[in-house]
Order: C-alpha cells, then sequence, then structure tokens
C-alpha cells in the first residue's frame, strides 16, 4: 500500500543500519509495514491506532485468496463512477471491507488516507488505473504475518510489551508547529 510517511525509501537506502538479529520486532505506527516486509521478523507486534488499516493486515493474514479474488473484481470494474460506489458502500465481511481499503488506497488521489469528521473516508478518486500490481504477493505476504501479532492500540501500550533484545521500529507521524504546518488536519 501506499502511505503517508511511508518506510519504501528508508528500506532501500538503510536497511543496513537495521541490526538482522533481535527477539521480536514492534512496529507501532505500521502504515504500510514496509520494513516489517523488508526484514521478515519470525515473530512480531504489528500496530496502529488504524483500525481499518490493521483489519486489512488481518483479513490478509487469514484469507489472502479471498481479498485477492474481490480485488480482481474490482480492477475489472475499475471506472470513476464505480470507485465513487465502493467508496460509500459499506461490506459487511472482514473481506470485502479489507479489499474496500486496498481498492481505494490504490485509486484514490495520492494514495492519501483521510476521513470527515463522522469518520467516513473522503478522497476523491486519483488517476491511477491499477488495482492489481505486478508486486502484489498477497500469499507472501499472509505468510509473514501468520507469525504476527496485529493489533489497534496506543504505541505505548504496544512498546510496553517488549523486553530486552527486541527490536522496536518507532516511526511516529510527523507534526510540525501549527504556525508551519500546512497539513494540520491530517496530522
Amino acid at each position: 500500500m501506499k502511505w503517508a510517511g511511508g518506510k519504501r525509501w528508508f528500506v532501500s537506502r538503510y536497511l543496513d543500519i537495521v541490526p538482522t538479529h533481535f527477539g521480536r520486532y514492534f512496529e507501532p505506527f505500521l502504515g504500510s509495514g514496509a520494513l516489517f516486509f523488508a526484514l521478515q521478523p519470525r515473530r512480531a507486534v504489528l500496530s496502529d491506532l488504524n483500525a481499518n488499516l490493521i483489519e486489512t493486515f488481518s483479513a490478509i493474514k487469514e484469507n489472502w485468496k479471498a481479498v485477492t479474488s474481490v480485488l480482481r473484481a474490482y480492477h475489472r470494474l475499475h471506472s470513476t463512477a464505480f470507485y465513487y460506489q465502493i467508496r460509500s458502500s459499506s461490506p459487511r465481511s472482514k473481506i470485502t471491507r479489507a479489499a474496500k481499503f486496498i481498492y481505494l488506497n490504490r485509486t484514490c488521489w495520492n494514495g492519501l488516507y483521510r476521513v470527515n469528521v463522522e469518520g467516513e473516508f473522503n478522497v476523491p478518486v486519483g488517476t491511477r488505473e491499477n488495482v492489481i500490481l505486478d508486486s502484489d504477493d498477497f500469499r507472501r505476504a499472509s505468510l509473514l504475518l501468520k507469525g504476527a501479532s496485529i493489533m489497534s492500540s496506543d504505541f505505548e501500550s504496544v512498546i510496553s510489551r517488549a523486553r530486552r533484545g527486541d527490536l522496536i521500529f518507532a516511526d511516529p507521524p510527523y507534526v510540525k508547529s501549527h504556525s508551519q504546518n500546512r497539513f494540520l488536519k491530517y496530522n
């Protein structure tokens, strides 16, 4: 997924400075999980306050084939009208909510995640057409996530579970001073 503050750039440049031997891996601000997927730890505790994001990772962990199947259908049906239809929908199953989340992430404007005061996703459609990417490997993602505890939680309670020898990657959202922040509402 594309995620504001994502760490693909970090992984491509600085993976060599990250320890390779550790107990459990902790990431309390998961976002796209770029470092988790790059390190591929056997045991991990992954968390984010965004419950929809966490549910999506959980659905991939539990049933990647079903999520992929729905995404393929969305790929075939993708259009501006379909985007707004899906954006306004309220899927009942975890699988279709996960597929909706990924679909919107990939087809909305700039991969932005934003909700209004009612908690409704409100980002307009973007210019990207691809819902399924050549780089997708949901099966592998599912296998990696099998060794992870995935939760929507505050970072403090997640970090407090770490012990000596564990690796914590804590990269919180950045908030500049109010007078300099051009994106205050998102923060």
